[in-house]
């Protein structure tokens, strides 16, 4: 009788490592040369995202972004626009990495909305080179872009290394950018930076207030507050703030989730220690913008506090963040996001 038992449990704790190496079982990733501006990053045979980063963008993008299954948790709007989407902010696409106020220049809000007598208050992020794509379990993918104003003088210069991974039910993405200034630098508190998404409606949080979408053949329609039942997301931080809540603070990691179709969808953005003034302020809005910004902290803090980043020229400053991605029958918990956290934090 005994030995049954014994067998039983053997086999049920096998099944267990089994499912659990089988489930976190690292696929290939691969990078194909779309056109000149675009490379197509694979994870096994599916699309994961693209790297972005044409002369009729002010940055370079991911966009879109794609969960394991392939559902889309990116925006459209505005390179491709669908049905029942907001058209707000044209300069929120995929994932991008930009600042408003440096030495007096905007470069998160440029985008083509921007009247031309305005554009020399703008700044451009303007990739001009692809140093290394490597493809494996993790897959490199890293460039060279000058930070610049509207006569392509050169403020910053910046490398980013990707790190892209994934699974049967995971994505993941590594982010590592070095910002070395050519002149004296001075990135002056502001409440929109660094690292920005901006995701599908379903990931919105319900609102309150009446909202604009387009219908089936681009046209602007109204939907009264507290009536949409499409959006059913939440944010919930590593300190426990929720939903609207979990703006302005701070906290190693903030979980964006919600229902996509049939799966429950996460999205993690998680703080690296040696990043400037950890754990980052959570710029996290229920419409539908996340993101994480060190430097809001005036904003954030209701001017209890601020917080000034100066480079002299030839200094460098390292912003680096982890996102993970999943789908499936449940999202991801917070003691897999602080062993994620941890993971990142000693790793790099």
């Amino acid at each position: 009788m005994m030995k049954n038992v014994l067998k039983y449990f053997s086999v049920i704790f096998c099944a267990m490592i089994f499912s659990s190496s089988f489930a976190q079982k690292k696929e290939r990733v691969k990078f194909v040369k779309a056109t000149d501006s675009k490379i197509q990053v694979f994870v096994g045979d599916k699309l994961f995202t693209n790297f972005m980063y044409p002369d009729t963008l002010e940055k370079p993008v991911l966009y879109p972004i794609h969960t394991a299954n392939g559902t889309t948790v990116t925006r459209g709007f505005p390179l491709e626009p669908r049905t029942g989407e907001p058209t707000d902010h044209p300069h929120h696409i995929g994932i991008w990495f930009e600042y408003e106020n440096i030495n007096g220049l905007d470069f998160w809000n440029n985008s083509f909305a921007i009247a031309a007598d305005k554009k020399q208050l703008y700044g451009w992020t303007r990739t001009d080179k692809i140093l290394k794509t490597t493809a494996g379990e993790k897959g490199v993918l890293s460039y060279h872009a000058n930070w610049t104003n509207k006569q392509k003088d050169v403020l910053m210069e910046e490398t980013t290394s990707y790190e892209f991974s994934g699974s049967a039910h995971r994505r993941m993405i590594d982010r590592e950018t070095v910002l070395t200034a050519t002149t004296d630098v001075l990135f002056t508190d502001a409440k929109d930076g660094f690292l920005g998404m901006r995701v599908a409606r379903e990931l919105q949080i319900p609102s309150k207030q009446d909202q604009k979408f387009t219908d089936d053949k681009g046209n602007l329609t109204v939907v009264k507050g507290g009536t949409d039942n499409i959006a059913n997301g939440n944010y919930i931080t590593s300190e426990g703030k929720q939903g609207d809540d979990a703006w302005s603070t701070r906290g190693v990691w903030c979980k964006l989730y919600g229902k996509m179709g049939k799966d429950s969808i996460s999205i993690a953005i998680i703080d690296h220690p040696k990043n400037p003034n950890y754990p980052t302020f959570w710029h996290a809005r229920g419409y539908g913008l996340f993101a994480a910004n060190p430097l809001g902290e005036k904003v954030f803090t209701n001017g209890k506090s601020e917080k000034q980043l100066r480079l002299k020229k030839g200094e460098s400053v390292t912003f680096r963040y982890r996102i993970v991605i999943e789908d499936g029958s449940k999202t991801l918990s917070g003691k897999e996001l602080d062993g994620l956290a941890g993971e990142f934090g000693n790793g790099k």
